[in-house]
């Protein structure tokens, strides 16, 4: 098999432009859904729509297309989400009524949930030598955190100068692109088998995983119980399934689920905290979306150089070192974001926001690295799949428990909310202590 190189950089700029692409989509449009719903007609729930429609499916497929990608091969997996996410996103530009649009964008989601668990696939068959791996898996987990941040700052961008359409078009290139790199450079690892495919397992998992989101959503107590009943009824078919779609021996072992725990705890306060942010700068100082996304800048801003740096220091020390320093980090810079009021003054809330960003950035290549090492090669799909369901549902548990905390009193909410952030970051330190190897 030919396997990337240190000087062979194609295999990793295609799988990271795949992966860019989906994760600025994300949050791209957050900045843009005024101009959206006075062109399409939309209410303020029909316009929430245009974001939930894409994150929805993202995250309530992530771990059914990790499965998917191992048994059908991962490559051809990733060809055919992104190139639906590239279709869907010109329907997107083109859509003239909100039912057209958040149909496209469910497509863009079911086409972002193939991609995503993929991508980190093919990297780590890409480059087997574990000091590249973990180096690519840094370059890759850094510019999805940009991705995240930068989207709401190019929606603005590109909506007040030419127009909410162009927040999609530029995908079909850069989607174009990626497909004809990905079928160049980017080898075909061999699928694990022609093994019955798992139709239970995969129903239940979609199951529990949309009932706790539109649970979140929409404060529906049924959704709830329809996603514990869900997530248990799923556990007790892969226990007993003959070819499960998520093997539970994976989580025999202390790292692989300490991992995962992690990555759901990084989203959770990462994602929860940027989100008040944003809702701070416009809704307590006043900011135009485009100058609260700018403001928004130090936390995202640095994640590629943090993250970059979390790989190199991932393949040197390992892991865990690394993480019991990233961690600490966020917890300081939650914990320094309890004395922003209405009228503090800007530049003492650089640093929050740079440790915060520098935390989660840092750490997150070294629990991605931990995550993959504690799994069979033959599963690093649904090892991929499963850390990233984990992340995405921390980072909806994020948003709304911390929007319900700021419902009352924004300020008060915003300081709870930080302290809530710190805690769990600081438990993701000590899960990490306690479960993944030195």
């Amino acid at each position: 098999m030919v396997t990337a190189t240190r000087t062979d950089r194609w295999p990793l700029l295609a799988v990271c432009l795949g992966f860019f692409v989906i994760m600025i989509d994300a949050t791209v449009v957050t900045t843009a859904l005024p101009n959206i719903a006075k062109d399409v007609g939309a209410s303020a729930s029909g316009s929430q729509w245009v974001l939930d429609a894409y994150t929805v499916p993202l995250a309530c497929l992530l771990l059914p297309a990790g499965a998917v990608g191992d048994r059908l091969g991962a490559r051809r997996v990733f060809l055919l989400g992104l190139g639906l996410f590239t279709a869907a996103s010109a329907v997107c530009g083109l859509a003239p009524t909100l039912p057209v649009l958040i149909v496209a964008r469910v497509v863009q989601g079911v086409g972002a949930a193939l991609t995503l668990p993929t991508s980190l696939a093919l990297i780590n068959a890409s480059y087997p030598d574990r000091v590249d791996r973990v180096r690519a898996i840094g370059v890759w987990g850094g510019l999805g955190g940009v991705a995240a941040g930068l989207g709401p700052v190019l929606g603005g961008v590109l909506t007040s100068g030419v127009g909410w359409p162009l927040i999609f078009y530029v995908n079909i290139p850069i989607g174009v692109f990626t497909i004809f790199a990905t079928r160049r450079h980017v080898i075909a690892p061999r699928p694990g088998g022609r093994i019955g495919p798992d139709f239970a397992g995969l129903a239940l998992s979609t199951i529990a995983v949309a009932g706790l989101v539109f649970g979140l959503i929409q404060g529906s107590v049924i959704a709830f119980v329809v996603a514990g009943v869900g997530a248990v009824a799923f556990v007790i078919t892969e226990a007993t399934v003959r070819h499960p779609m998520l093997p539970l021996n994976l989580f025999r072992g202390k790292q692989f689920p300490g991992s995962v725990a992690v990555g759901a705890a990084i989203n959770f306060g990462f994602y929860g905290e940027l989100f008040l942010l944003a809702l701070y700068f416009q809704h307590v100082r006043h900011l135009s979306p485009l100058l609260a996304g700018l403001a928004l800048l130090p936390q995202p801003g640095g994640l590629s150089l943090a993250s970059w740096l979390g790989g190199r220091h991932t393949a040197r020390y390992g892991p865990r070192r690394v993480m019991l320093i990233g961690l600490p980090a966020g917890v300081l810079g939650m914990l320094a974001m309890t004395f922003v009021g209405a009228a503090t003054p800007y530049w003492m809330m650089v640093i929050p926001m740079v440790a915060i960003g520098f935390g989660t950035a840092y750490t997150m290549p070294a629990g991605t690295a931990a995550t993959i090492e504690a799994s069979p090669s033959d599963l690093a799909g649904t090892a991929s799949g499963t850390f990233n369901a984990s992340r995405q549902i921390g980072s909806a548990l994020g948003v709304a428990i911390f929007g319900s905390l700021t419902a009352v009193d924004f300020v008060a909410g915003f300081h709870t909310s930080v302290v809530l952030g710190a805690l769990v970051f600081a438990a993701a330190a000590v899960t990490t202590w306690c479960t993944v190897s030195r």
